[in-house]
C-alpha cells in the first residue's frame, strides 16, 4: 500500500497518514501480525508454529520471520494493558486481549484505545522512536588486516 507523505516547511521534517490497518514500521497489517502471535500461543512451540505458518521456506528462516513479529507484538501488548486501566489484570497475550475487548482484531482496537498514547508506543501499534543500533563491540580495537608484525626477539 502507497503511503502519502507530507513536507512540514516549518518543522523541516515528512509526516504520513497511516491508515488504523497498518502496522507502524513494519510491512504488513495488523491483524495479520496479530495472527502470527495467536497461533504461536496457540501452539506447542515456536517451531512448530513457525512451521505451520511460513512451509514455503526452511525453518530456521521461518523461525526468524516469527519471531520479527513476535517480539514486537509481546512488547507492546505488555505495555499496552499495563497503561490502560481497562485491561487491569488481563494477561499480556492476544487471545485474551480479545477476549477482554470483544473483538476479533485486538490490535486495531488498542491503537483506538491508546491514541493519547501513540507517539510513545512501541511499534508495530505505536509511532514511537526507532530503537538506535548498538555499536558492534571491539570495533575501534580490531587489527589491521595482513601479517603480523614481526616479533623482537630477546
Amino acid at each position: 500500500m502507497q503511503i502519502a507523505r507530507y513536507y512540514c516547511p516549518t518543522a523541516h521534517e515528512t509526516f504520513s497518514l497511516l491508515p488504523d490497518c497498518l502496522a507502524g514500521r513494519f510491512p504488513g497489517t495488523l491483524a495479520a501480525m496479530e495472527e502470527v502471535v495467536a497461533q504461536v500461543e496457540g501452539a506447542r512451540s515456536v517451531e512448530a508454529a513457525a512451521d505451520a505458518l511460513r512451509p514455503e521456506v526452511d525453518l530456521p528462516s521461518a523461525v526468524r520471520w516469527v519471531r520479527r513479529r513476535l517480539a514486537p507484538v509481546r512488547a507492546t501488548l505488555l505495555t499496552v494493558v499495563t497503561l490502560l486501566p481497562a485491561l487491569l489484570g488481563v494477561p499480556a497475550q492476544v487471545v485474551a486481549v480479545r477476549t477482554a475487548l470483544h473483538t476479533d482484531q485486538a490490535l486495531v482496537a488498542l491503537r483506538l484505545a491508546a491514541l493519547a498514547y501513540l507517539s510513545a508506543l512501541p511499534r508495530p501499534l505505536g509511532f514511537g522512536p526507532v530503537p538506535r543500533r548498538r555499536a558492534a563491540r571491539g570495533a575501534g580495537a580490531q587489527h589491521d588486516m595482513g601479517a603480523d608484525a614481526p616479533r623482537a626477539v630477546g
